[in-house]
């Protein structure tokens, strides 16, 4: 969440942030809330001094209608402090209520629009592949060839689950083995920074297999998926599923202080993830594309709020060459505030060319939430003059597995039917071929 203080000071950017991201939260009503609760707080607070004077008072020895005169007072004032802590619990809920919905500001650079329709594209690479057949959808290439199995997880699990088989599975588990090559060499790490003139210190990231069941008051704190239409929730078990490790990884270090010298800290966390897709119905049915069960490999990063917007162009670089190796061609697109996250400050989607489909999907995303998540979480750091504040918070996708094996299938496609194995991930899987 912001800062309290920053809403009342900055009234108008907060009221425009709430605008453009299309908010459901009246300001000024919120801040005449807190009017009224920093109002009732002071009472609290007068009353509970004035119960202490009086108590203090009667510790020594007063006369039997001295005596009398304070327990009546302090009666009173019992009476009226209990009132006064009821209404401001009740007050207080309020307040945090409507503070749970006040939207991130978004960056100065994040452009302002819509949906994803004014997205905007920075940049661009690769070549697209030109072929000399007409290229098929996954689906068709994949079924053909036995990997993929829609119509027995339907009688199974219902729609929207998969069978991924064979050697496709096996494609998985490389292209996993592929990105955690990359994310624990220190040596490749320097070089994706100094190739992307990111400036701050590289270390490799840690390996994280994270839990895939999350309580709902910590994703309300992560203010990721807090809507029945989006997530499984288990209410006899205060659980539900994650759609994201982001959203057990970025929760790691609730109510913990870090020093200085221990950020910035880094995950690589792999998971299922969960969604219920509730308003894609009819939409991307085919297929792995769009899957109400899916793996994901997820970067989680905790930094000193002066380094976050470099951390953030370090996990882009990231993702980008992870694509490249792939030879993938991509572009990298900067999220309006429309189609940006809830918690986002910036923004960034990478989308990949799906020759199939002829179009960009995306295919990654790197969310840069500065100190709107650990503010919520109470994670913070501790500076060397002793000033505590939040520390900020980066997510964003190593490889969401399901499309990175649509973007391979359909851009390795053969005329023959096989899909060609990407260079980088045939010593994993001791072939060129699959078919």
């Amino acid at each position: 969440m912001l800062d309290i203080k920053f809403i009342r000071e900055n009234q108008d950017i907060v009221k425009d942030a709430i605008r453009k991201k299309f908010g459901k939260v009246d300001l000024d009503e919120l801040v005449a809330l807190d009017d009224k609760r920093r109002e009732i707080l002071q009472l609290v607070e007068t009353l509970r001094a004035e119960q202490k004077i009086v108590g203090d008072g009667m510790a020594g020895p007063l006369e039997v209608s001295d005596r009398e005169a304070l327990l009546e007072k302090l009666r009173v004032l019992k009476e009226n402090l209990s009132e006064k802590e009821d209404e401001l619990k009740k007050i207080t809920g309020d307040w945090q209520t409507m503070m749970l919905k006040v939207p991130n500001v978004p960056s100065a650079d994040t452009p302002e629009g819509p949906d994803d329709t004014a997205n905007v594209v920075v940049r661009n690479w690769g070549d697209k592949r030109q072929f000399d057949f007409t290229p098929k959808e996954h689906d068709e290439v994949a079924e053909a060839l036995g990997l993929i199995d829609t119509e027995t997880a339907t009688k199974v699990a219902g729609s929207r689950f998969c069978y991924i088989k064979g050697d496709l599975a096996l494609m998985q588990f490389a292209i996993l083995q592929f990105c955690f090559g990359i994310l624990t060499n220190k040596e490749t790490l320097e070089t994706i920074a100094k190739n992307a003139n990111v400036s701050i210190p590289v270390d490799t990231f840690m390996p994280i297999i994270p839990p895939v069941f999350v309580k709902p008051l910590v994703q309300v704190k992560m203010s990721r998926f807090m809507t029945p239409e989006e997530h499984y929730l288990f209410p006899n078990d205060d659980l539900m599923l994650i759609g994201s490790a982001e959203h057990t990884l970025g929760s790691m270090h609730m109510d913990q202080t870090f020093s200085e010298a221990e950020l910035p800290i880094r995950y690589a966390g792999y998971s299922t993830a969960f969604r219920r897709e509730a308003g894609s119905y009819g939409k991307d049915t085919k297929g792995i594309l769009r899957q109400h069960q899916f793996d994901k490999l997820e970067m989680e990063v905790f930094s000193l709020p002066e380094n976050s917007m470099q951390e953030q162009n370090f996990l882009v670089a990231i993702q980008e060459h992870v694509l490249q190796q792939l030879n993938l061609p991509y572009q990298v697109v900067l999220v309006c505030t429309g189609d940006m996250g809830f918690p986002d400050y910036r923004q960034f989607d990478v989308e990949t060319w799906m020759p199939g489909q002829n179009k960009y999907r995306e295919t990654h995303s790197a969310d840069l939430t500065a100190g709107f998540q650990s503010r919520r979480l109470n994670t913070r750091v501790k500076r060397a003059d002793g000033k505590i504040e939040p520390v900020h918070m980066n997510d964003a996708t190593v490889v969401a597995i399901g499309r990175m094996l649509i973007a391979i299938i359909e851009n390795y496609q053969e005329a023959d039917g096989r899909i060609r194995i990407p260079e980088v991930l045939r010593a994993y899987m001791g072939k060129d071929y699959i078919g």
